[in-house]
């Protein structure tokens, strides 16, 4: 309980409460709303907490199963914060633009992304070189411009597991093209926004930097842990393999030593040429039956 006090003090520190001009609501955010002040909403921070907490345990399952959350925020005071976030757990983020179709029309996305990666390396490796000085300028125009848009997807092979939204109203393409492929979305939602267009709402100021931040690093530290647990389960899980081959390695030495042991005592037992009879035990001829006749079974054929 004192954890959650301590979050809800750092919330409220943080003005995530604040929520939109009365006349800006959407009535569906009622449930969320404690109350109004000098026409502006109040978010109750107690829902606040809980659906945080939610959001955050939630998230942190994606990466522990090991699949990719796009963080998507265009604002200009959530870009800094959300690309920083997305990068320290090496997430997948869309920043400057939300391109249409980053998600319906994945493939033609992953393209631009290889076209920019190719010029990228022909920069670098010096196969540029025999360009003329405007074309490689152009090149690396072109390079820096497709940068800014796709760099924060270039790592990212496939479709992602989930999206957090900061301002789900501001990112309604990306929201709607996530709704269409049955990804799950997460979102800070304000209190002119509808809370039922994402999977996981947390109602909050979308607006304030500081508030922006609270929440996106909060989440960003659940992911996190997953991903360390992930990485904890995939050691142990290595030691234990090395510790069955290091057990089989013993097997198989202990089973050539006797072996060996074993190979030493029949031909200290016997001449050089001296084969034992097939079948037999070493040094024992094995008994052989007369002519063709059967050893009688103990009557009838």
């Amino acid at each position: 309980m004192e954890n959650n006090t301590s979050l809800q003090q750092q919330l409220l520190e943080a003005g995530v409460h604040f929520g939109h001009l009365k006349k800006k609501w959407n009535p569906k955010m009622l449930p969320y709303i404690f109350a109004e002040k000098k026409g502006i909403h109040i978010i109750d921070l107690n829902k606040t907490v809980d659906y945080l907490q939610e959001t955050a345990a939630a998230m942190k399952q994606i990466a522990k199963s090991g699949k990719k959350i796009m963080f998507v925020a265009t604002k200009k005071q959530a870009k800094e914060i959300v690309s920083e976030c997305a990068k320290r757990v090496n997430m997948p983020y869309a920043t400057e633009r939300w391109l249409g179709g980053m998600l319906t029309n994945f493939n033609t996305v992953r393209k631009s992304v290889k076209k920019m990666q190719s010029i990228d390396k022909m920069l670098n490796d010096g196969s540029a070189e025999s360009l003329t000085k405007k074309e490689r300028l152009t090149l690396t125009r072109d390079k820096d411009k497709m940068e800014k848009v796709l760099g924060g997807i270039a790592q990212m092979g496939r479709l992602p597991a989930a999206l957090f939204l900061v301002d789900i109203g501001v990112e309604h393409i990306a929201l709607a093209e996530s709704k269409r492929l049955g990804i799950t979305t997460f979102g800070m939602v304000d209190t002119n926004c509808d809370p039922n267009k994402v999977d996981y709402a947390i109602p909050a100021n979308d607006d304030a930097t500081k508030s922006i931040a609270i929440i996106t690093n909060y989440l960003t530290a659940a992911i996190a842990e997953g991903l360390a647990e992930r990485q904890a389960s995939k050691d142990d899980e290595s030691s234990d393999d090395e510790g069955n081959s290091e057990n089989e390695a013993k097997a198989r030495r202990l089973e050539q030593e006797a072996q060996a042991e074993g190979g030493r005592g029949r031909r200290g037992g016997r001449g050089a040429n001296d084969a034992p009879a097939a079948g037999g035990p070493a040094g024992i001829p094995k008994r052989r039956v007369p002519g063709n006749r059967r050893p009688a079974t103990g009557g009838g054929r």
